[in-house]
């Protein structure tokens, strides 16, 4: 059975079980039917988010281990909740002293009985699994090294022993090893396992394994039918070789529990419908929701200042796909050059041994060419085998690919490599392997590239370079949303629905914020001019827009929240620093601008501009709270976010959550109405709800936002309200409400039939919620 709606909890040791069962009460009041819960499963020790599991078979015992876990449901059950849980079957973490497994595996090498649990290329680095540990190369760390007994130590890690090579001399030791460590630097390019997105710290686990399925499924399984939990979330199906069979064997093995996978939707693409799922953790719905509070004109113009501000390159900021397409070509051969030498390893080994003529004289640098050139057109995360590989490995994209080679003869390589992947040159299990590796390393491309790259590139509206976003088409027209809440009904009506979670970058209220600066561009354009008069400081243009728009959408907070995010900012844009390139001289220099800049006296100004916006932030934040709330789907509630939630990227959202809030306010009356609303008519919003756009008449009716759940609710909200407001307001613009007596749910007393004026609906909020009386 779906949840009516879930509230995510990030469990930490600072927000262990005991701590949310004490929240239960007040969570319960709230109105939600599930509490979601981040990874519960023992994880490396002091770690904040959990999604570096270590051992599948027991709870985490710093968040109070399985007796805690037990407490909790059934204090949940007491007060009418159920438990959901976030599960990660893709990877596990490479700390070899905590993870048993992982340990046996460097311990017995290939032969050890977990050795296919991992994801482990045996047959690259001599048959050693390279260990990026090292802080420098072996010579310059050997002194570093030490023989401890049966282990071997380095600082305060530990790895196995071979046995029989305790008493070697260290070089021979070392040698002799079914492992091999390694400066850390040589990760990028020597690694022979593979990890998530370019986390070294992360290696794949083999789920598709039936036996690995069993052992790393079997302590959740039995949570789940002894009724400890109610349902799962699933972390990053795309890194598996095999969401399709993964999924199917799930949903068996669970008996159908309500299941949603964190899959991010391009635009236009749709979840595949053989997926035995409830949906997809919600991205898809975000992304509708901000797109509609984005003005489309005065985006374009704000888009039209920042590159007359920053300057930016076309392919480094300037325009979108451009920008993308050039951070796609710099991961896929830097970040990600192990995963592509050992993509490139398998498709030489098919064309090698293929009977097929046309698959002989394939050189590899050709392969390793085609493959990059159709990686980097990928539009999506990946192809799957329940859907049509040839709608995303398109030939346009071939086309442009083969344009990468001078000899025309060569460029059939792009060829080789597209039909192996559509199926069209022979089946057999390289054949498969190879389409599963393409695979995931399109969908850690994807993620890198966009998410943790083009992103922070391509800033001129910072609430558009959100998960599931298109930063350059954000705004989504009004019968745009109301055609993706249709389907949605239609196909997913208990898919997932957010605005907030533990990666968003930026919370909700946040983006709110930012998104009022399409409706105004000229004045965030004055406020610039204003605030870098003098131009010194700027470390760079870019970075200087990115922070102006960071501490207007944050409003006034602890510097040190605005220095780590724009830290993180430019390390992940990778233009003058990185993570693993820093340039001091230059994160200096960000540094001082920021506290004398946006953190400094200068700041007043755009403190200023945004307390003169407060009236249509307003506008926005409600608005996006009841859609959230109301539109079809399951929605969750991030934790925190039931009031007014400002956070920027973690970890500053994951701070330890206080209940109840400080400060309730108006959208907590909101949120709490819409909870408790869809608590009590479930059948409004569930699986045979209806979804029915109801249309504003009027001269200001674009400027209103309304459908019908169901014959029984009805949601309306204020879209661009500064522009509703320059253009004289209302007026006497009209909502048509379905037959019947309507009763406001924040204000019973208010009832409204037949034409309603809208200047009456919005009467004391700027969005209303109404229930048939």
């Amino acid at each position: 059975m779906a949840p009516t709606a879930t509230y995510r909890l990030q469990l930490q040791p600072e927000f262990p079980f005991a701590a949310a069962a004490e929240a239960v009460p007040y969570l319960a009041s709230l109105g939600v039917s599930h509490l979601h819960l981040s990874p519960v499963l023992e994880a490396v020790p002091g770690s904040t988010h959990g999604y570096d599991v270590v051992d599948h078979a027991r709870v985490r015992e710093e968040l109070g281990g399985e007796d805690g876990l037990r407490a909790l449901s059934r204090t949940a059950r007491e007060h009418g909740l159920g438990l959901i849980v976030d599960i990660v079957p893709n990877h596990m973490a490479m700390t070899p002293r905590h993870n048993h497994a992982l340990w046996e595996v460097l311990r017995e090498g290939p032969k050890s009985p977990y050795a296919r649990w991992f994801d482990i290329d045996w047959e690259a680095q001599g048959g050693q699994v390279l260990l990026p540990v090292l802080g420098g190369p072996l010579g310059q760390e050997l002194g570093r090294l030490e023989v401890d007994g049966d282990v071997l130590r380095y600082y305060d890690q530990t790895f196995p022993l071979r046995e029989g090579t305790g008493d070697l001399p260290l070089p021979r030791l070392l040698d002799a090893q079914w492992y091999r460590p390694a400066w850390w630097r040589l990760a990028r390019t020597e690694l022979n396992y593979r990890r998530f997105f370019s986390i070294s710290e992360l290696i794949g686990v083999r789920v598709e394994d039936p036996e690995v399925f069993e052992a790393t499924h079997d302590k959740i399984l039995s949570l789940l039918h002894e009724g400890v939990l109610d349902g799962l979330r699933i972390d990053h199906p795309d890194g598996l070789a095999d969401p399709d069979g993964y999924l199917r064997r799930l949903y068996e093995a669970t008996g159908g529990r309500w299941t949603v996978v964190e899959k991010i939707l391009s635009d236009g693409e749709r979840l595949p419908a053989a997926w035995p799922v409830a949906g997809t953790t919600g991205y898809d719905a975000l992304r509708q929701i901000d797109g509609l509070f984005t003005d489309p004109a005065g985006f374009g113009e704000l888009l039209g200042h920042y590159r007359r501000f920053a300057a930016p390159q076309t392919d480094r900021g300037g325009q979108w796909e451009a920008t993308v397409r050039r951070a796609a070509y710099k991961v896929v051969t830097h970040e990600l050059a192990a995963e592509t030498e050992r993509l490139t390893r398998v498709a030489e080994r098919v064309c090698a041994t293929s009977p097929e003529p046309a698959l002989r004289d394939r050189a590899p640098w050709a392969l390793r060419t085609a493959l990059q050139e159709l990686l980097v057109r990928m539009e999506v995360y990946r192809p799957y085998a329940s859907g049509d590989p040839a709608t995303v490995l398109t030939e346009e994209a071939a086309a442009e690919a083969r344009l990468a080679f001078v000899v025309p003869e060569e460029a059939g390589a792009v060829d080789v490599v597209r039909d192996l992947l559509l199926g069209r040159l022979g089946e057999g299990p390289e054949h498969a392997e190879f389409r599963a590796r393409f695979a995931q390393t399109a969908s850690a491309l994807r993620a890198k590239s966009v998410e943790d790259t083009a992103f922070y590139r391509y800033v001129p509206l910072l609430s558009a370079t959100e998960v599931g976003g298109n930063p350059g088409s954000p705004a989504v027209p009004p019968e745009d949303f109301h055609a993706y809440c249709a389907r949605v009904q239609r196909d997913w009506p208990a898919t997932g629905v957010v605005v907030s979670t533990h990666d968003t970058k930026r919370s909700a209220d946040v983006r709110a914020a930012l998104a009022v600066l399409t409706e105004c561009p000229e004045w965030w354009a004055d406020v610039l001019a204003e605030v870098t008069r003098t131009g010194e400081g700027v470390p760079d243009a870019q970075l200087a827009w990115a922070a102006w728009q960071t501490v207007f959408g944050l409003g006034p907070s602890d510097p040190e929240r605005v220095q780590g995010a724009l830290l993180k900012h430019v390390r992940e844009s990778g233009l003058f620093t990185s993570w693993t390139e820093q340039e001091p001289p230059y994160e200096d220099a960000v540094a001082a601008f920021v506290a004398a800049g946006p953190c400094g006296p200068p700041g007043a100004h755009v403190a200023a501009l945004r307390e003169r916006l407060e009236p249509y932030i307003r506008a926005n934040l409600l608005g996006t709270a009841l859609l959230h709330l109301t539109m079809p789907g399951v929605p969750d509630v991030y934790q925190g976010t039931e009031s007014e939630y400002r956070a920027l990227v973690d970890p500053d959202n994951r701070r330890p959550a206080k209940f109840p809030p400080a400060d309730a306010g108006e959208k907590n009356t909101v949120t709490a109405a819409a909870l408790r609303l869809r608590a009590r008519r479930p059948a409004a919003f569930g699986d045979a709800a209806t979804y029915a756009p109801l249309v504003a008449e009027g001269p200001a009716a674009a400027h209103c936002v309304a459908f019908a759940r169901s014959d029984e609710v009805v949601t309306a909200v204020t879209r661009l309200s500064l522009r509703l407001a320059e253009a004289g307001g209302w007026r006497e613009t009209r909502l048509p409400l379905p037959p019947g007596r309507w009763v406001d749910v924040l204000t019973p007393e208010r009832e409204f039939t037949g034409h309603a004026r809208v200047e009456e609906l919005f009467g004391e909020l700027p969005v209303v919620l109404l229930e048939r009386g």
